[in-house]
């Protein structure tokens, strides 16, 4: 989520290659950036309406916490997010399938 903001935080893959291509064409980044727009999910977190339930683990390279948090405030409907402050891109592991299984399981009683 929010490609912009995750090319400006790391250098790393995914993002690697939106930077590197920036860096050679300068004159294209709006346009680079108003493509993603189409398929960046921080511009449809709003029409979530469904409950959910979001983690992030603040050292994650992938997913910049930034970026999740930044799709996470645009939900309206109910919402959760767990975040493991020493934990990269593998977040809470087998904490977050617990977490996750307990998550369904309120949803269906």
């Amino acid at each position: 989520c929010h490609y912009r903001v995750a090319t400006e935080l790391v250098d790393s893959a995914p993002y690697n290659e939106i930077v590197h291509f920036c860096k050679i064409h300068r004159d294209k980044i709006e346009t680079v950036f108003e493509t993603l727009s189409y398929f960046d999910g921080v511009n449809f977190a709003a029409r979530i309406k469904a409950p959910a339930l979001f983690s992030t683990g603040l050292m994650d390279e992938t997913c910049p916490p930034r970026t999740v948090f930044a799709a996470y405030n645009q939900i309206e409907g109910p919402k959760e997010i767990k975040v493991y402050p020493y934990n990269q891109h593998e977040g809470g592991q087998t904490d977050q399938t617990i977490e996750k299984l307990a998550f369904l399981a309120n949803l269906w009683q």
